[in-house]
C-alpha cells in the first residue's frame, strides 16, 4: 500500500491557527459509512445526533506546557526545549535547539518570575533527541516550575507563537490526568453543557487515558505504509471503564471514540486481551492502517488530519480511503477548518 495514496490537496489558509469563537461552534460533517454518504452540521448537535444507550470513551489526558525556553550555561545562548516523554526520576526524553551545540554535558538555565529550572544534557540520540536532567535548587519541585514557566507545545503547523489563551483552549474539559504534549483534540470541541445534554438523553461517557507523544506528528517517511511504525504512547483503561465499554458491547450498544487516540487506546486494550477488553496499564504503539479489523468503537468523532499521515491512515482504514477522501475533498471546498484548531467529523 503506497502512502501516496493517502495523500490530499489542501490550501494552507484552512489550516487552522487559533480557535473556534467557542468550542461547539465548529462545523462538523457527518460521515455515514453504510450510506456512502455526508451531511453537515456543527459539533453543537452532537446529543441530537447520538442516540439513547450509545457510550461516548473520551481521552481524559491533560496537556502540560512541554516547551522551555532559556538560555545555555555559561555563554547565554538562546536555548529551546520540548520534553517529550518522562523517563522517570530527574530524566526527561526530549528535543532540544540548537542540537548541533547542545552536546551531553551542556548546561541550560530555563527562568520566568523568579522560579529557575537548570537542565543538563546527558545523551545524544537520532532525530535531534536528547535525554535531558532537570532540577530545581534546592530540590523543589520539576513539574511545578514546568508548569510555572512552560510554554504550550503548539503542533508545528500552527505558525504562531502561543498565547495564555491556549493553556485552557488547548485543553479539553475533562482533561484530568497530565502527561501528554499534545492534545487529543476532537475533545477540544465538547463542552460541559454538550456533555450534560449527552448525559441528560441517556449517552453515558466513560474515560481512558492515552498520553499525546511526539510522535503523533511524525511523518511517514517510507514509501510503503507497512512499513511505518509508530512510537509508544501510555495507555491506562481502568477497571471501571473497561467493564462499561465490555457492556455495551455486550448489550450490542455503540461505542463511540471521541478521536484516534481514544480508538488507538480502545483496540490497543482489545488486541492485549485476546479480543476481549480488560483493564490494561502500559505503552502501546499501535498502528492502524486499511485492512486493520476493528473490535471496539462503532463510531468516531475525529478532526481532519495532515495528508500521508497515520492519523488519516487511520480514519481511512475505518471508513474506506476513497469515501474519506471524497469526503476531506467536500470539506476542504466547503471552507472548512483543518487539524487541531479546526473543524470535525463524526463517522457513523
Amino acid at each position: 500500500m503506497k502512502v501516496s495514496d493517502f495523500d490530499y490537496g489542501l490550501p494552507s489558509e484552512l489550516i487552522a491557527q487559533f480557535p473556534a469563537e467557542n468550542r461547539s461552534a465548529a462545523r462538523l460533517l457527518i460521515l455515514d459509512r453504510a450510506a456512502r454518504a455526508w451531511t453537515h452540521s456543527t459539533v453543537a448537535a452532537l446529543p441530537q445526533l447520538l442516540v439513547r444507550g450509545d457510550l461516548l470513551v473520551v481521552n481524559d489526558t491533560r496537556v502540560f506546557p512541554a516547551r522551555l525556553l532559556g538560555h545555555r550555561v555559561p555563554s547565554g545562548g538562546a536555548v529551546e526545549c520540548l520534553l517529550v516523554g518522562h523517563l522517570g526520576g530527574d530524566r526527561w526524553e526530549a528535543l532540544v535547539h540548537p542540537g548541533q551545540k547542545l552536546k551531553p554535558g551542556s548546561l541550560m538555565r530555563f527562568e520566568h518570575e523568579g522560579v529557575v529550572l537548570h537542565g543538563e544534557i546527558l545523551a545524544r540520540h537520532f532525530h535531534g533527541r536528547r535525554t535531558l536532567r532537570l532540577w530545581r535548587d534546592p530540590g523543589g519541585d520539576v513539574d511545578e516550575a514546568i508548569d510555572r514557566i512552560g510554554h504550550v507545545p503548539l503542533p508545528p503547523y500552527i505558525k504562531r507563537s502561543d498565547t495564555p489563551a491556549d493553556r485552557e483552549r488547548y485543553q479539553t474539559v475533562y482533561a484530568r490526568r497530565r502527561g501528554s504534549v499534545a492534545a487529543p483534540t476532537a475533545g477540544l470541541h465538547l463542552t460541559d453543557e454538550i456533555l450534560a445534554d449527552l448525559q441528560a438523553r441517556g449517552i453515558d461517557r466513560a474515560a481512558v487515558t492515552l498520553h499525546v507523544g511526539y510522535g503523533t506528528f511524525k511523518p511517514v517517511r517510507s514509501e510503503r505504509v507497512e512499513d511505518h511504525t509508530v512510537d509508544p504512547e501510555w495507555v491506562e483503561i481502568r477497571e471501571d471503564a473497561a467493564d462499561a465499554i465490555a457492556s455495551a458491547k455486550r448489550e450490542s450498544r455503540r461505542v463511540v471514540a471521541v478521536g484516534t487516540t481514544t480508538t488507538r487506546a480502545l483496540e490497543s486494550a482489545a488486541l492485549a486481551g485476546g479480543d476481549v477488553l480488560r483493564p490494561l496499564r502500559e505503552p502501546v504503539h499501535l498502528f492502524i492502517y486499511p485492512g486493520f479489523r476493528y473490535q471496539v468503537i462503532d463510531a468516531l468523532l475525529t478532526n481532519f488530519h495532515l495528508p500521508r499521515s497515520s492519523l488519516l491512515m487511520l480514519v481511512c482504514a475505518f471508513a474506506g480511503r476513497d469515501l474519506v477522501l471524497a469526503a476531506y475533498r467536500d470539506a476542504v471546498a466547503h471552507g472548512y477548518r483543518f487539524y487541531s484548531y479546526g473543524d470535525a467529523m463524526l463517522i457513523i
